[in-house]
């Protein structure tokens, strides 16, 4: 990959995407408690889904929580990406969707960098919808524990994505100027580039 420059991330930046990550996790939080959904004892791993990731200030927030792991915590996690990076590299080169542990996923099963993880993993799960300024909805049905929990449903509460999103480009435009190029990147790229 090209190397990127991700300036630091100023300490007003990361508090005010610090706040809009606890709201994002608040209206999850609400979703879930209606449908008395959990990921307790879930036999599947979200963390092995293929995103890819398009806000410089989400990267720099990343790398803001890998600067505070130990040196050895570090390179076991740059082990990782460069595996993930070199299986996800095969897979699609094959015509398939990796299906990869995220680099950030620890042997007991969490997230290595939990406070510091992006908006797709902490929106991942429940239902969600977009809607667009056209008045176009698009829904995500969540998990495939949240789709069973919802069978049958005439409606099922969901988070509503726009405005969070909104904000967050906000915040990316006050961060990185309109004039750089666009990112498209998976976690491990983050933490290799």
């Amino acid at each position: 990959m090209n190397q990127i420059e991700i300036p630091p991330l100023a300490p007003d930046l990361a508090a005010a995407l610090a706040d809009l990550y606890r709201r994002m996790e608040a209206a999850y939080d609400i979703v879930a408690r209606q449908l008395d959904f959990s990921c307790r004892g879930c036999s599947d791993n979200c963390c092995d889904s293929y995103f890819l990731h398009h806000t410089r200030i989400e990267w720099a927030y990343l790398r803001e929580g890998l600067g505070r792991l130990s040196a050895e915590e570090q390179e076991r996690i740059r082990r990782r990406a460069k595996a993930y990076r070199l299986g996800a590299q095969e897979a699609l080169a094959a015509g398939e969707r990796p299906a990869l542990n995220c680099p950030l996923l620890q042997e007991d099963g969490l997230c290595g960098l939990y406070q510091h993880r992006l908006m797709i993993c902490r929106m991942h799960g429940v239902p969600s919808s977009l809607t667009f300024p056209n008045g176009r909805v698009q829904r995500f049905p969540g998990c495939f524990r949240c789709q069973e929990l919802t069978a049958g449903r005439a409606a099922a509460p969901t988070v509503e994505r726009a405005p969070l999103l909104r904000e967050l480009a906000l915040l990316e435009q006050r961060f990185a100027p309109v004039s750089q190029p666009r990112i498209k990147m998976t976690i491990a790229d983050m933490i290799l580039d």
